[in-house]
């Protein structure tokens, strides 16, 4: 089974949605994948998903648990196939607490930055910006 992580800075917004959904297309493709989400940052441990991160995955369907933000861990490295990260931020954040990537497990979801909704309220770019990079994925797989 191929285990994926989805991080970013808080783990509230991005990550936690391409949580959901990344389970909701695995779900209906009928694959047997494990996937669940972490921060960089230890902001918002504890904390449950963003209410506007909630509502866009509301208005799009797709169901999700209660979650709550967690801190990754230099332990996920093993534990995990696949990191994904949204943005060049991610990753040097990330290394700091890994320290490095020997077998290059940690890539961006996307060539390009997730857009973050913290900062521009779009939770609508940032869900097809996930979209596509799950899809991506999951053709890869």
């Amino acid at each position: 089974m191929i285990k994926v992580l989805f991080i970013c800075h808080g783990n509230i917004c991005r990550s936690v949605m391409a949580e959901y959904m990344f389970k909701d297309m695995v779900k209906r493709k009928g694959l047997d994948m494990y996937c669940s989400s972490a921060a960089t940052s230890r902001e918002e441990i504890g904390n449950m998903i963003y209410p506007p991160a909630a509502r866009k995955l509301d208005e799009k369907g797709i169901p999700y648990g209660k979650h709550r933000a967690r801190q990754v861990t230099k332990e996920d490295y093993d534990e995990y196939d696949v990191l994904f990260i949204m943005d060049e931020n991610n990753r040097r954040n990330l290394m700091r607490i890994l320290g490095s990537d020997p077998e290059g497990k940690v890539r961006k979801i996307l060539p390009t930055d997730v857009a973050d909704p913290w900062y521009t309220g779009d939770f609508e770019t940032t869900y097809q910006d996930l979209a596509e990079g799950l899809e991506m994925y999951l053709a890869s797989v």
